[in-house]
């Protein structure tokens, strides 16, 4: 079998039997196999040679393969812990070429934008709910201790990124990417900001109004559907957790010189995203077609000279490696957890879809270079404190405070947090 011939590099740790459509058994790596990959479509030979990265999560989308004995993501988690080169073991030509196609693949201009955040952050609350933490915090959580929970891992990373941003009352914040408006109501509740939350997602900025409406924040953080690209005005500090990676390195020039604008002569930026420790890259064809179009996880090679040219001060540079792999184990646990749910406001094909994009997701922090890194920008050069100890004092402080009472007795979701 030639799938076989062509996974066998990639299985230096372990075993896999592979059954195909006709039924004949192929054993792959060394050891006894803890799991079987079976094909129930003949044309599944042809197509997970000719495209792997795309057709096998098609394939298991459709229940056109099946995996026994195990997860999909213990099947991925085989295939790739015990190899560093599994990228090339499932790459082929059309993905060898991707990067020259990169303008085409992450050009986003302002109406393709709000398609591809509709296609994914338009699904329901309800939804999300099922998986996320009380505070709906879809980004890379914060692990101070490996015990830590998900709802107090995402606690600590406002935390962090507050102590970060140097926030006094009264500031005039600027919240690019808001999601369901999280951030931007602890930011408001924890240190007296005025922060406006901006988003392309209308089922997201229904939710971030009233969330603060229900906190008594309304008058303190105000939610807009708005690009970053039609923001004017000045702004004290400007954050954006989990959007740059929607930008696209095409338009990583323009995304800068605009923050540059939106800042105050003294302004300061905390930019948290994806990135990539192997230098410049293409995203996985299957996450760009069904999960995130074009989207894309820059190298660090790729976002600084953007800065650089913006003329903005690079002033701290956090990487956080194996947080937000933790982060996906808690979501894709707790969606098998709830996966019927889940199957009943969608069907079964959606369910699988999801399990493939968190299993992926998760592997790709945990074995092959995916991080996140925190780059805090400033205009000028005094900007921020010379050294760093402001962060963990300030981080301590407001892990110890006692948040102001909310304004009203009903909890929605986590207008508390």
């Amino acid at each position: 079998m030639l799938l076989a011939r062509l996974l066998s590099p990639a299985l230096t740790a372990g075993a896999l039997d592979i059954v195909g459509a006709d039924g004949r058994r192929h054993r792959v790596g060394v050891g006894t196999p803890s799991l079987t990959l079976r094909l129930h479509d003949k044309a599944l030979h042809r197509d997970l040679v000719m495209n792997p990265r795309l057709r096998f999560g098609e394939a298991y989308m459709d229940g056109r393969l099946s995996i026994e004995g195990g997860s999909v993501y213990d099947f991925l988690a085989l295939l790739s812990a015990g190899t560093d080169n599994v990228q090339g073991v499932l790459g082929n030509l059309r993905e060898t070429l991707s990067p020259a196609l990169r303008l085409i693949q992450q050009s986003n201009p302002l109406r393709r934008s709000r398609r591809n955040v509709a296609h994914h952050y338009d699904l329901s609350r309800s939804f999300f709910e099922l998986f996320l933490d009380r505070d709906l915090q879809y980004s890379c959580a914060y692990f101070p201790t490996p015990d830590t929970g998900l709802d107090e891992a995402q606690e600590a990373k406002k935390r962090h990124i507050a102590a970060k941003l140097l926030l006094r009352p009264g500031m005039r914040v600027l919240d690019i990417g808001c999601g369901w408006g999280g951030m931007a109501l602890y930011l408001a509740r924890m240190t007296g900001a005025q922060v406006t939350g901006i988003t392309l997602s209308r089922e997201q900025l229904a939710v971030a109004r009233e969330r603060a409406a229900h906190a008594g924040l309304a008058g303190q953080v105000r939610f807009e559907l708005r690009d970053y690209r039609q923001m004017e005005g000045r702004f004290d500090r400007i954050v954006s957790v989990g959007m740059f990676e929607h930008v696209g390195v095409p338009h990583y020039p323009a995304f800068f010189a605009k923050l540059r604008d939106l800042m105050a002569e003294d302004g300061v930026a905390l930019l948290h995203a994806i990135g990539r420790s192997d230098g410049p890259g293409s995203t996985n064809p299957w996450f760009r077609k069904y999960i995130f179009p074009g989207g894309y996880s820059p190298a660090l090679s790729e976002v600084i000279p953007a800065v650089e040219k913006a003329g903005l001060w690079n002033t701290d540079v956090e990487i956080l490696r194996l947080h937000y792999a933790e982060t996906l184990r808690h979501w894709r646990e707790r969606f098998a957890a709830r996966r019927e749910e889940a199957r009943a406001m969608y069907d079964e094909r959606f369910c699988r879809m999801w399990e493939f994009y968190l299993a992926g997701a998760e592997i790709s922090f945990r074995y092959q270079g995916h991080m996140v890194f925190q780059m805090q920008l400033a205009r000028s050069l005094g900007a921020v404190p010379l050294v760093r100890d402001y962060m963990q004092r300030t981080e301590t402080a407001l892990a110890e405070a006692v948040p102001p009472p909310l304004r009203t007795g009903r909890n929605v979701g986590a207008s508390n947090a």
